[in-house]
């Protein structure tokens, strides 16, 4: 399940991939885990240190296989390497190999579909040539601006509320993907309400995520869904050199047309929704970009 769409103005890349997130105002959305994990024994992964749990994911990132991503599990003293349906038994073993002994540090675990960023048609806000979710609407002094997904507002667009793109937004004022995946865009219109809200949820705040904290995000394509942190710092490779680091992994569900849009917990904003596989209905893992770096990138706070 991919759509693509031919671009020239990222340099480097003529052809991007993606699966386009959609949400009406504001819409978040990341996706179940059902991982098939083949766990190293609590003896073997006891006496793994800190360095050799980086060397390790230095490894998995020279191994460069998409569809892979990864992170340090404390609890386990393990580094999780979550592989979608795309990644093949062989590619498992070039990561293993890569890693050479600090492989016992690995942790493979499998989750169905493949990893994409969550572009799709829909309802939501509209670039030229495209259509993502709106996430979090923030503000600097009197000036008030929307955070969304860095891989929707690659190449600087203009955003409108529409399809036909009748009715402006305004043009996207700073844009981070890959590495990071966080964009902004500049209300220009006043006559476009930007509510602090997601839904009927006044936001107020900004949060880090936790291991273990509960999250919702919302979507046009499968509404409101909730669940759990469960990995922070996690490196995603979705292919074709777009890495992207220091990622929240939950286990929320979510499907294409939600990219961008917001991951909160309560009142307080968590993420910004960067990719994932999987759908509502066969489950899979979805990654989010943490709010606060957004938010400190560009001096906005939330209101």
């Amino acid at each position: 399940m991919r759509n693509e769409r031919t671009t020239t103005h990222r340099t480097g890349t003529a052809r991007r991939v993606r699966f386009l997130a959609v949400a009406a105002g504001l819409a978040a959305a990341a996706a179940i885990t059902i991982p098939n994990a083949q766990a190293q024994p609590a003896a073997a992964t006891s006496a793994v240190s800190a360095t050799q749990l980086a060397s390790a994911g230095a490894a998995v990132l020279q191994a460069d296989v998409a569809g892979t991503a990864w992170h340090v599990d404390k609890a386990t003293n393990t580094l999780v390497v979550t592989a979608d349906s795309t990644v093949s038994r062989a590619e498992i073993a070039r990561i293993k190999d890569a890693a050479g002994d600090d492989a016992r540090a690995l942790r493979i675990e499998r989750t169905p579909g493949k990893f994409s960023k969550l572009l799709s048609g829909g309802d939501a806000i509209y670039a030229p040539s495209w259509r993502c979710s709106l996430g979090f609407n923030v503000r600097k002094g009197d000036v008030y601006y929307a955070l969304t997904a860095g891989h929707c507002t690659d190449g600087n667009p203009a955003w409108y509320t529409n399809s036909a793109r009748t009715t402006k937004i305004g043009p996207t004022t700073g844009s981070s993907f890959p590495v990071n995946d966080y964009g902004i865009l500049r209300y220009d219109n006043a006559n476009i309400a930007h509510p602090g809200t997601v839904g009927s949820v006044d936001i107020t705040s900004a949060a880090n995520a936790t291991v273990g904290m509960s999250v919702t995000r919302r979507g046009s394509t499968t509404g409101i869904h909730s669940g759990s942190v469960t990995g922070l710092n996690a490196t995603v490779n979705y292919g074709g050199g777009d890495v992207v680091y220091g990622m929240i992994r939950t286990n929320v569900c979510a499907e294409p047309g939600d990219s961008g849009g917001p991951l909160y917990s309560g009142s307080r904003a968590i993420g910004l929704t960067s990719g994932g596989s999987g759908n509502c209905s066969s489950g899979g893992t979805t990654f989010f970009q943490p709010v606060t770096e957004a938010l400190s990138a560009y001096g906005v706070t939330i209101y």
